[in-house]
């Protein structure tokens, strides 16, 4: 199977999977889209085994980071304008519209939403480092994961972009 059939195929199962969550209740499309995001990340990497190198580790934080992102924009402890942040970010991984697009890049494309997030994160760990600990789900300690993603962003996204991202946050 030749890269652009993996990365159509992922575009495709991403697509048809929130076509079918439009009825379905906020909560419920949030995780919906959380368990098809990491169902077709993990098929991709385990398709691309060993020429992903250590962009395999990050594409699979993509939806850890994106369900954190959504908890933490239902938490009363967390302000509003720290919501705010946290709306856009997640509204950043939802849109097909971003820097760099999945819907052309497959799962590549999530790499800026993956740094986006992050960036957002580190904003507002300011407020309450452990109602952010509270809501994650993946292995290590969440504020290790994102030292670890601001530290690679250059590498994931390039400088540019990671310019573009900083420019975005203001």
């Amino acid at each position: 199977m030749s890269t652009m059939d993996t990365d159509d195929d992922f575009a495709r199962e991403i697509r048809d999977g929130a076509a079918s969550d439009e009825a379905a209740p906020q909560p419920e499309r949030a995780s919906r889209f959380y368990d098809r995001l990491r169902g077709s990340i993990q098929r991709y990497v385990e398709k691309k085994s060993g020429v992903l190198g250590k962009t395999a580790e990050f594409l699979l934080l993509v939806p850890d980071i994106f369900i954190l992102l959504w908890r933490l924009t239902t938490d009363g402890r967390v302000t509003g304008k720290d919501k705010l942040l946290l709306g856009s970010a997640v509204a950043y991984f939802i849109f097909p519209f971003d820097i760099l697009p999945e819907a052309l890049l497959g799962p590549m494309g999530f790499m800026d939403d993956l740094v986006f997030g992050v960036f957002v994160l580190n904003k507002i760990l300011g407020a309450d480092p452990q109602v952010v600990r509270e809501h994650w789900s993946g292995n290590e300690d969440v504020l290790v994961t994102i030292q670890r993603v601001l530290a690679a962003a250059d590498g994931l996204v390039g400088s540019d972009m990671v310019g573009k991202i900083k420019k975005m946050m203001g």
